[in-house]
């Protein structure tokens, strides 16, 4: 794992401290995507995503036909953002390559895992509608491999 200081101002977490940020706060915190369109036009995506810890890559579920998978199919080159607004301001960024997961016996497992992860439960009404999803082969994995991690933690000063 390649971890780099994001910022002048801040401290930089260690390998562990950006694996434990990546692994545990999936469920409330979102990514911010960066792909290029067609037009060769940055776009960015706000999305839900998963870290698997072992292979330390990121995972993300999309539909088949999203705007993502398009503008990942000319270019899977993405960027990057995780970041806490709350103090202390800690974040993760950097830019990956992607690999679509589209094989459905693969997928519903990895969803199942997913699901529990972001909702805490299969049970519920979205964890199902999206396994569904999964199923039929509407929704694939978008499987980052990131290049490298730039992280960042800003002490907030005590008083």
């Amino acid at each position: 794992m390649k971890i780099i200081n994001a910022q002048a101002v801040s401290e930089t977490m260690t390998e562990q401290e950006t694996k434990n940020f990546l692994a545990n706060n999936a469920n409330n915190l979102l990514m911010r995507m960066g792909t290029i369109d067609g037009k060769g036009e940055p776009n960015v995506t706000v999305t839900a995503f998963y870290f698997d810890e072992p292979s330390e890559k990121i995972l993300v579920v999309t539909q088949n036909g999203s705007k993502k998978v398009q503008h990942l199919k000319n270019r899977n080159i993405m960027s990057y953002c995780i970041d806490d607004p709350n103090p202390p301001y800690t974040g993760v960024r950097g830019k990956g390559t992607v690999k679509f997961l589209v094989d459905i016996q693969k997928n519903i497992p990895l969803g199942k895992k997913y699901l529990k992860k972001l909702t805490g439960s299969l049970d519920n009404h979205f964890a199902k509608w999206l396994m569904n999803q999964i199923e039929k082969g509407n929704s694939i994995f978008l499987e980052i491999t990131p290049r490298y991690f730039s992280t960042w933690r800003i002490p907030v000063p005590e008083e």
